[in-house]
């Protein structure tokens, strides 16, 4: 007997199994590490990473902020580390740019509030 591939929808049906709660958190958690990887902190250098990108790192950010804001009800033990995440990336993203936006006007602010 061989193994046939699972279909999308064998991975959709396995996702059926999964509480929200994890789905919730693992989401949180790569758009984390993307956003991290575009403000270039994977590399010993952030300013001079070949992963810099502030454009796609705001847009990263604020969906992790969307996240986060919507979802912190459902996520018990999780919503401090993953606000405590959320708010370094933010102040991440101040640091790195040129010209950084006024408080409130950041990536993300408009859902968690001013970042300094």
């Amino acid at each position: 007997m061989t193994d046939t591939p699972e279909s999308p929808a064998d991975d959709v049906r396995h996702l059926a199994e999964i509480p929200a709660v994890e789905v919730i958190s693992r989401a949180a958690v790569m758009l984390m590490s993307s956003a991290a990887e575009k403000l270039g902190l994977g590399d010993e250098n952030p300013d001079d990473s070949a992963h810099l990108d502030l454009d796609e790192a705001r847009r990263v950010i604020t969906a992790l902020a969307g996240l986060v804001t919507a979802s912190v009800e459902y996520l018990g033990p999780h919503a401090g580390p993953m606000r405590e995440g959320l708010q370094a990336l933010q102040k991440a993203f101040r640091e790195a740019s040129a010209h950084p936006d006024e408080p409130g006007k950041g990536p993300g602010e408009k859902y968690t509030g001013p970042v300094y």
